[in-house]
């Protein structure tokens, strides 16, 4: 289902205010009927609460919670308190008091543990690691997320589905892994259009908007949170408009339409007020404190800076602390104030080494590489449980046989026949053994670099490593959107399949370690896990064959009259951090500013050329082979301009 198709939904239902009205007095009505079932009443509540208050008027919600505890101790029905301390949480969060909201959170896990609701387990998880990760603890947030998500796959709930994945998408967006986080948003986005669930459909979009932001593509960042922000209003969650706002003016700002980002900050601002979000308000003033220092305005811009940063220390919210000392800074510095610029400085240096967000990233490399560590080790030893079944009846058979051996030549011939059929049995049975860890082995080295594979054969772990000169390869295929219309489904798999196929060979013959697919993206990387001096020119002659077989392709498809594929390919060298992520389909990975930078290398290129940085041009141009096209600079989304050049294979180079 396409979002326009969901935005009309969501219109098609909206209710009038006078239908709104008479829905929550339905449902009070039947909170208050004594002759309903507790269940009903309590479910016709929380509906009441969550549908009239919790998102609009989050201190009137807290309050109207507090009934479900006294009925809860009334009628000997603890469920009820649960949900009341949950819709308690949710209000002290979307007021931004993070402390008040993860002991309400708590205090809802415990009653559900106690009663075993594994679908208010789930709940409670998920909201306690959004806590986390609003506090900048992504490590604990992804802990508890991964927890939720296990519980919500065991019950089969999508809604639940969707918002962990929604959520573990967020934590990658904060790594900046953004290809894996739009992965999580986009499988999110797939259950939740089934499920219909307008809000997390919302947050999804607007989670992809900010992916997009953050890589300098404000044309479809602007288009999603526009999507975003048109459900949200359709909603009436007011949280989630001010977000949308919110991130449009920081946009916007990027842009230099100061202006406008002003407009949509303010609106953001009265609109958090009147929620009392305290974290969403000194946000706000320190967006309108940077938008007024930009445009020289320094008194003004120190008033809401200084606003921000009281409010920000009040919370206890360090990355806000953070984003307001350097307003303070800015500001100072401008205003050529040295001193009071300097201890500003000083002050955001201190909070900067308390987030520790590299140290927090490599954590969480460790803990998914831990995991899949785990599921490893049970798997061998269960190897080694059956190897020892079979050693065991071997014994026994043989303890057997000296046994029988003395009961006379008779026996002798009939356990002949014996030793021969457990002989055989442990032969088939060593033999089942090795076949399963052949293929399991096969499956490894499938998966993972055969260095990595043998590693974690070897040491049973396989550390993450940072490693100082990789050459990141990506391909993206032009007009695939119209070839996917003029193909039917199975012919634009089977298209990118023999497509990929080629690319696998190609990356192969020049020992190039392919790291992943992203839907019709090929993603690859020279110079790992093994470091060669070779590994620049080898990446390169790499794309130069995969245009080459494309070129080749596009010329036999339109020969016959089918839709073709046109590509760009770019590369980029740099440092990068490559490990083991995931639990389930784990796979070999690479993170740094050098895979966002290849990627830009890709979409400022052209189609069917090579597109290269002047990283990798300074590596291979000197090589033999190679001619090369300067482009000069080359302004490239969230990078501003680069040097870039076409290269190509030399006339008379194979």
């Amino acid at each position: 289902m396409s979002v326009r198709n969901n935005l009309f939904l969501v219109v098609a239902f909206m209710l009038a205010p006078r239908a709104q009205a008479q829905y929550l007095d339905s449902l009070y009505t039947i909170w208050q009927d004594q002759t309903r079932p507790d269940s009903i009443r309590v479910a016709a509540y929380v509906d009441y609460v969550w549908d009239g208050y919790l998102f609009t008027q989050p201190d009137t919600a807290a309050i109207l919670a507090e009934a479900l505890h006294t009925f809860a101790q009334a009628h000997q029905y603890p469920r009820a308190s649960a949900k009341g301390y949950n819709m308690q949480g949710i209000a002290s969060k979307n007021q931004g008091d993070y402390p008040r909201a993860l002991t309400y959170y708590q205090q809802c896990l415990a009653i559900n543990e106690r009663i075993g609701d594994k679908k208010g387990i789930a709940g409670s998880l998920n909201n306690i690691g959004l806590i986390y990760r609003e506090q900048g603890n992504n490590l604990r947030a992804l802990t508890y997320y991964q927890r939720s998500l296990a519980l919500f796959e065991t019950i089969g709930d999508k809604t639940g589905l969707s918002k962990c994945l929604n959520n573990i998408g967020s934590i990658y967006a904060d790594q900046k892994n953004y290809p894996r986080a739009l992965e999580y948003f986009e499988k999110s986005i797939a259950i939740t259009e089934a499920s219909l669930d307008k809000k997390n459909l919302a947050n999804s979009l607007g989670n992809i908007s900010v992916v997009y932001a953050d890589q300098g593509d404000t044309a479809r960042a602007l288009e999603y949170n526009q999507k975003s922000l048109a459900i949200q209003e359709a909603i009436g969650d007011k949280s989630g408009i001010a977000v949308s706002l919110n991130n449009i003016g920081v946009i916007y700002g990027g842009q230099g339409d100061r202006a406008r980002a002003l407009q949509y900050h303010q609106r953001a601002l009265a609109m958090r007020e009147e929620l009392g979000d305290k974290y969403g308000v000194a946000l706000s003033l320190n967006n309108i404190g940077q938008l007024h220092q930009a445009q020289g305005q320094t008194s003004l811009a120190i008033g809401y800076c200084r606003k921000s940063l009281a409010l920000a220390e009040e919370i206890g919210a360090l990355d806000l602390q953070k984003d307001a000392c350097k307003c303070h800074y800015d500001t100072y510095k401008a205003m050529g104030k040295g001193n009071e610029a300097l201890v500003y400085l000083e002050k955001m240096n201190g909070i900067t080494d308390s987030l520790n967000a590299q140290e927090t990233s490599k954590k969480l490399e460790q803990m998914e590489f831990a995991k899949v560590m785990l599921q490893d080790s049970i798997a061998k030893a269960e190897e080694a449980r059956l190897v020892q079944e079979a050693h065991e009846a071997q014994m026994r058979g043989e303890e057997r046989t000296r046994n029988i051996a003395i009961g006379g030549g008779i026996a002798v011939l009939l356990l002949a026949g014996g030793i021969y059929t457990r002989l055989r049995y442990v032969r088939r049975t060593k033999a089942v053994l090795q076949v399963e860890k052949d293929r399991s082995e096969n499956l490894l080295l499938n998966i993972l670099p055969a260095d990595i594979a043998a590693e974690l054969k070897a040491k049973g772990k396989a550390d993450a490593r940072d490693f100082d000169q990789v050459s990141i390869l990506f391909t993206d295929f032009k007009g695939f959107t119209a070839a996917s219309e003029q193909l039917s489904a199975q012919e634009l798999v089977s298209e990118i399949n023999a497509c990929f196929e080629a690319f696998d060979g190609i990356v192969g013959k020049y020992g190039v370690e392919k790291i992943k697919t992203i839907g019709d993206a090929y993603m690859a990387a020279g110079g790992l896990p093994v470091p060669r001096e070779d590994s620049a020119k080898n990446t390169v002659l790499a794309a130069l064959e995969m245009q080459a077989f494309i070129s080749h392709r596009k010329e036999e498809r339109s020969a016959k009259g089918l839709p073709f594929f046109e590509m760009r390919v770019g590369i980029h060298t740099g440092p990068v951090v490559a490990g083991i992520v995931g639990v389930k389909k784990f796979q070999y990975d690479i993170w740094g500013d050098t895979v966002s930078t290849a990627s830009r290398m890709e979409s400022s290129g052209e189609v069917g050329q090579v597109n290269i940085s002047e990283a990798t041009y300074a590596l291979v141009k000197d090589e033999p082979g190679f001619t090369f096209n300067p482009r000069g600079k080359v302004q490239a989304k969230g990078k501003g301009e680069m040097e870039m050049y076409f290269v190509h294979r030399s006339i008379g180079e194979g």
